[in-house]
């Protein structure tokens, strides 16, 4: 899965992913206090690729520590990270 260093490594070592990483932090920092200005006090924010396994688990765990140290909590749950692909066909 994107959890596992190997996988996580490459997936975040492609240039694409960095430069969506970044431009989406940023985009996130900039919107959050907004939101909290706002009175929200949820915001959910979903990553999806086409198995549910790699990609966004990597990217949303790297989203998630770079979130970290602002004074937003942050909950990450990987929803189809344990599903069998066999039983989807």
């Amino acid at each position: 899965t994107g959890n596992d260093p190997p996988v996580r490594d490459y997936v975040l070592g492609n240039p694409s992913s960095q430069a969506f990483l970044s431009r989406f932090v940023e985009l996130l920092t900039f919107l959050l206090p907004h939101y909290y200005r706002e009175g929200k006090s949820h915001l959910v924010i979903a990553i999806g690729c086409t198995g549910g396994k790699h990609r966004s688990v990597a990217l949303a765990e790297a989203i998630s520590q770079a979130l970290q140290g602002e004074e937003y909590r942050v909950y990450v749950t990987h929803r189809d990270v344990h599903r069998d692909r066999e039983r989807e066909r």
